[in-house]
């Protein structure tokens, strides 16, 4: 397993340099993992990307460096101390360093004589496979080159990888065994994206906003083939009022922010609970308050999202785990809209959105899509009818004859108005009683690690790849055992699995991206259980599964 950090300043062409080199490192077997780190500004500051690969397939990011492209002296400066011995600096030789693991290279002056100087980081690229001992043809090159610059740049740029890869010697022994390049090398938000056409979205509205946007750009560039509406709303509280039309008007439908842009989107979800409309919201957290951190990752909505909204409704909050996980979950959500007519939250993170990971081919048969369900005739049609389960007979206007009401005021059943308290009592057990028919589909926690852990480690969303190589290392050294429990559904919350192996573990411990260790606070609320300690962090960079397992040792867990 290596790990390659590149960085530079925005403008630099960090992104791009790792998009090329993760695709060309997948190509050769190996699986990947990359990470990105970025500065909410257009040129300058400090971006990089921690490109992890090799076999088994890494799930998570690693501190640890074999490798480091510096496209500026700052990068130098800022990670040489996670550098492994015997590792290397690949950089231009205008950078100003004496290290004496820094490999130099006039990559600068290549790329002049090639005929463009923009083509300096290709030279990069391919001194990094030689370094990594990755082989490469030139038809691999160019397929994978099309793909990230314009036609035209092709050849200039693959010329300026091949005089990269015969500037240096070898220095790793090629990572190979992954079977990855037939995988998919996908981001979490892609996959996410991916869940809701197969789910059928027909209509997704939302306004711009980091770490999230680049769902609504995935889902733009496929409406010509799939004839969804994908609408850029003026603002966040427009985004999702459309997307609650589109739904009463018998559309799939989903909206997507991050941070602030879910708060002001908190009354049209209870409208959708009020109203019994399905909805599929995405919230991609980062950190706040305020605007926050707008490019970093964070795990601070959770108790928010629960109770978003004044008064009470049902809602399902499911986090996402892993780039499979978005895909199928996302499939998931809309299935559970539809049936018991709620708004679903998912909530993904910057960490989960914008890293990239070689994953198998997703299944779109895998999860059947609910079809829906008008439910029998009952005398003359009541869309807020009570029924023996509390869901309701569920029409689209236009379609029949009957009139399909629509009430954000409290109501009886044919939609008027209602303020009588026998009313408002059957109308709150009416729809709060969804809760317990969720609970009989929750999904439970999944377990990694020892399924009988002395110590037992307590997480959610896309904690999951840290955990589940932070439960390998510490099992590594012998002794005590651990494992790990991280949810996916987390309201309702599953219980069952949890009181079983608590009940049996000699310590908890909550592992969370916050300051105030919402998911064991939301633990002790329905369940009483109380964990031992915890291992949080909260400045907009993600735990690793090293960091995690030197905390718990530290702790002596």
């Amino acid at each position: 397993m290596y790990n390659l950090l590149i960085g530079g300043a925005a403008g630099q062409g960090v992104d791009t340099t790792a998009a090329i080199l993760e695709r060309l490192i997948k190509q050769s077997g190996c699986g990947v993992f990359t990470m990105r780190d970025l500065m909410s500004r257009i040129r300058g500051g400090h971006n990089f990307s921690r490109i992890r690969f090799g076999a088994p397939t890494p799930h998570c990011h690693s501190e640890s460096l074999d490798g480091i492209i510096a496209l500026n002296e700052e990068t130098v400066a800022i990670h040489r101390e996670n550098l492994l011995p015997g590792g290397f600096i690949l950089c231009d030789s205008a950078i100003k360093t004496d290290d004496e693991f820094a490999i130099k290279l006039d990559m600068a002056s290549i790329a002049q004589e090639l005929g463009n100087a923009r083509v300096a980081g290709s030279v990069a690229i391919g001194a990094a496979l030689k370094l990594f001992g990755i082989p490469m043809s030139a038809e691999e090159m160019y397929n994978i080159f099309r793909k990230s610059v314009k036609e035209e740049h092709v050849d200039i740029n693959v010329k300026a990888a091949q005089a990269g890869y015969n500037a240096v010697p070898q220095k790793f022994e090629h990572a190979v065994g992954g079977g990855a390049s037939n995988q998919m090398l996908v981001s979490g938000n892609q996959t996410l994206a991916m869940g809701a056409l197969t789910a059928g979205v027909q209509f997704y509205s939302a306004y711009p906003m980091s770490p999230s946007t680049a769902i609504m750009e995935y889902l733009a560039s496929k409406s010509g083939e799939t004839g969804i509406v994908v609408e850029q709303a003026e603002d966040e509280i427009a985004g999702i009022n459309m997307a609650l039309g589109a739904s009463y008007a018998g559309a799939r439908a989903m909206t997507g922010t991050s941070g602030g842009g879910f708060s002001l989107k908190v009354e049209a979800l209870g409208f959708a609970g009020m109203a019994e409309i399905p909805l599929v919201a995405v919230n991609v957290q980062r950190p706040g308050p305020s605007t926050g951190l707008p490019t970093r990752t964070e795990q601070s909505d959770l108790k928010f999202v629960i109770s978003a909204s004044q008064g009470e409704i049902p809602r399902m909050v499911i986090a996402l785990r892993h780039h499979e996980d978005a895909f199928y979950q996302t499939i998931r959500a809309f299935n559970m809209a539809e049936k018991y007519q709620i708004p679903v939250i998912l909530l993904s993170d910057q960490y989960l959105a914008d890293s990239t990971a070689t994953i198998p081919v997703l299944d779109p048969r895998k999860i059947a899509l609910y079809e829906g369900e008008e439910g029998p005739a009952v005398g003359d049609y009541a869309r807020y009818r009570f029924t023996e389960n509390g869901i309701s007979p569920r029409k689209i206007p236009g379609m029949s004859k009957d009139l399909v009401a629509a009430d954000s005021d409290e109501h009886d059943e044919y939609g008027h108005i209602a303020e009588d308290s026998e009313m408002r009592t059957r109308m709150m057990n009416k729809r709060m009683g969804k809760l317990k028919l969720i609970e009989q589909e929750l999904q439970e926690p999944e377990l990694l690690g020892d399924p009988a852990p002395d110590v037992l480690l307590l997480g959610w969303g896309s904690m999951y790849g840290p955990l589940e190589e932070a439960v390998e290392l510490l099992n590594q050294k012998g002794g005590k055992r651990y494992g790990a429990l991280v949810f996916g559904d987390i309201w309702p919350l599953p219980q069952k699995l949890l009181k079983e192996m608590a009940a049996a573990a000699k310590h908890l411990i909550h592992v969370e991206q916050n300051y105030t260790g919402q998911l064991a606070a939301l633990i002790t609320e329905v369940t009483g259980i109380k964990t031992d300690a915890g291992i949080l962090r909260y400045d907009g960079r993600q735990l690793s599964g090293e960091e995690i397992a030197a905390r718990i040792a530290k702790e002596g867990f």
